[in-house]
């Protein structure tokens, strides 16, 4: 059997810090995988890997339909997008918060709209808090909302707060902290379990200080 893994890694905020992780554990990885690389498969023969690079929101669906074995993701990802796939590992990298942020002077309106790219987080989260809004989803620039009008407060990522004290917005309310997992493919597990639990092994002895497994 064909026990060769492919990952799907998320481009962007989580990238780097995965890489590093996958290097602590002692894996030889090309230098094609990097974060400004334009090629969108990579090769790592000599650890038999195959690495896809994507967009965050696409690293759950690429590992649901079998495109990729495995995939490193952020929670908020994974929360929102509902995916049918094993969650393996906490990964304990790229921390952050999900949280709802608006002006400071920001007073209580009858059914308030709030901009945001997790629809389906902020609606679950405002029903359980008893609150009936109005939820608008948006795919960038979602600080834009409150300023322009579009929206009386947004649930966005925050990391260090910076984005939000640029556009005069503060955040109000966290609602769940972020991490990023490590993810599989549930046919994968069944038929390539030994390769991937090896791995998950070597990533969880670096995110609990064991050191790398020889």
């Amino acid at each position: 059997m064909d026990e060769r893994l492919t990952v799907a890694m998320p481009k962007g905020r989580i990238f780097s810090d995965a890489l590093d992780l996958l290097k602590e554990a002692g894996l030889k990885l090309p230098r094609e995988l990097a974060q400004d690389s334009r090629k969108l498969r990579v090769e790592a023969p000599v650890e038999d890997l195959s690495f896809l690079l994507v967009k965050p929101v696409d690293v759950p669906t690429c590992v649901e339909h079998g495109v990729a074995d495995l995939g490193v993701v952020g929670k908020d990802v994974l929360m929102e997008e509902e995916r049918d796939v094993y969650e393996l590992l906490d990964l304990q990298i790229s921390p952050c918060r999900l949280s709802l942020a608006g002006k400071p002077d920001w007073q209580p309106v009858l059914n308030p709209k709030v901009a945001t790219k997790y629809p389906r987080i902020a609606n679950r989260w405002f029903r359980e808090q008893g609150q009936q809004v109005e939820v608008i989803c948006l795919n960038g620039s979602v600080e834009l909302a409150p300023l322009t009008g579009l929206a009386d407060r947004i649930v966005d990522i925050v990391s260090t707060g910076q984005t939000l004290q640029e556009n005069g917005l503060v955040e109000l309310q966290e609602i769940t902290r972020v991490t990023s997992r490590l993810i599989a493919n549930r046919a994968s597990y069944r038929l390539k379990s030994r390769r991937i639990d090896k791995l998950s092994e070597r990533l969880a002895r670096v995110v609990t200080g064991e050191g790398v497994l020889r």
